[in-house]
């Protein structure tokens, strides 16, 4: 498909890019901040906020052990037990519909990433307009094929998978009658390496895939979404908060409000500065065409008076005979008069 709509929003190659908000766990267990993070989105001009539906039953089991522990040596999270990082974390459910309402109300697009298919019930409560597959999620086959039935469009991320995870999540997206796809670049670590971020790979994506292609970014700032836009990326995924500084289990590598609207604004410029596939003048150049170098008289001369360097210079405007000329004239005679500030054409010498 060339465009996918998302709500109120056309998504593709001919419209700005869809920034999507990324609450995560940022809300730090309170539905007061919660708001005030969906506030600040629509005040930076995102198109959607995007939350994580699930309870740790729902993700995990309540089992400690090496296996249901992150590493120790994981920035972030380190020796952290699963469960408790994710009893942490998530959003409780009952704030999914106030969320939701107050998304709309600021006119933002809200849709979360369901972890099973009690979360799919519940946003399809919600008439979420679209879902989102985790990188985690790409390989639960099942829960693809479940959200792709709904009709929604998908947003399907790709950290750690490989080209045949992909394509098998695709396919089964495919297979449930969907093709409303937008598969994102990704690289999920927490935060992530600018130089892990292979955006050269966003083309390759796009051509695997026969999708749309976008980016779900964990670096710091804003550098790597601008150059996913300039690589095709029709939709960049970033994590927000309200300040770094309070914390939070994503904080470290989320956008602060002013950080979002530069996104915003910056990802516009980006994509309106890709422009065609053409070289040479612009319209908006004209005038400067006109003011281009050329030759012209620039002492008084009569007829009869040879060419020199002192009465014949490149200058600016346009309007004379091509600075190279300046050799081919020079030492000619002049046929007739010619004040300062006349273009040198062919019939003056």
């Amino acid at each position: 498909m060339s465009e996918v709509r998302i709500g109120a929003h056309l998504i593709g190659p001919d419209r700005p890019p869809f920034v999507i908000a990324e609450m995560s766990g940022n809300h730090n267990g309170d539905l007061d901040r919660a708001l005030a993070i969906v506030d600040a989105i629509a005040d930076a001009g995102a198109q959607a906020v995007k939350l994580q539906t699930y309870r740790p039953d729902t993700i995990t089991i309540d089992v400690d052990g090496p296996a249901f522990r992150i590493g120790d040596s994981h920035s972030l999270w380190g020796g952290e037990n699963l469960y408790k990082l994710y009893e942490k974390a998530h959003t409780p459910w009952e704030w999914h519909e106030p969320i939701f309402a107050r998304a709309r109300a600021r006119g933002l697009e809200a849709f979360s990433s369901p972890f099973d298919p009690t979360a799919v019930e519940l946003l399809e409560s919600l008439d979420a307009p679209a879902y989102k597959i985790a990188s985690s999620e790409i390989v639960d086959l099942p829960l693809i094929d479940l959200c792709a039935r709904t009709g929604k469009p998908l947003v399907i991320s790709t950290g750690m998978a490989s080209v045949a995870e992909i394509d098998a999540a695709v396919r089964t997206a495919r297979d449930a009658g969907n093709d409303q796809l937008i598969v994102l670049g990704c690289t999920a670590s927490y935060p992530a390496s600018p130089s892990e971020s292979n955006l050269r790979g966003l083309p390759v994506l796009a051509g695997v895939t026969g999708t749309l292609v976008g980016l779900s970014d964990h670096t710091p700032g804003i550098g790597a979404p601008l150059a996913a836009v300039a690589m095709g990326a029709v939709a960049i995924e970033k994590h927000v908060t309200l300040a770094r500084a309070d914390g939070g289990v994503d904080s470290e590598f989320s956008l602060e409000p002013t950080e979002l609207a530069s996104l915003v604004v910056e990802s516009h410029r980006a994509w309106e500065a890709l422009g065609r596939a053409v070289i040479g003048p612009r319209e908006s150049e004209k005038e400067g065409l006109r003011l281009r170098r050329s030759l012209y008289v620039v002492a008084d001369v009569r007829a009869g008076d040879l060419v020199t360097t002192e009465n014949v210079r490149s200058i600016r405007p346009a309007g004379g005979l091509a600075p190279a000329e300046i050799t081919t004239v020079l030492g000619r005679t002049f046929r007739v008069d010619a004040a300062r500030g006349t273009a040198l054409t062919w019939d003056l010498i």
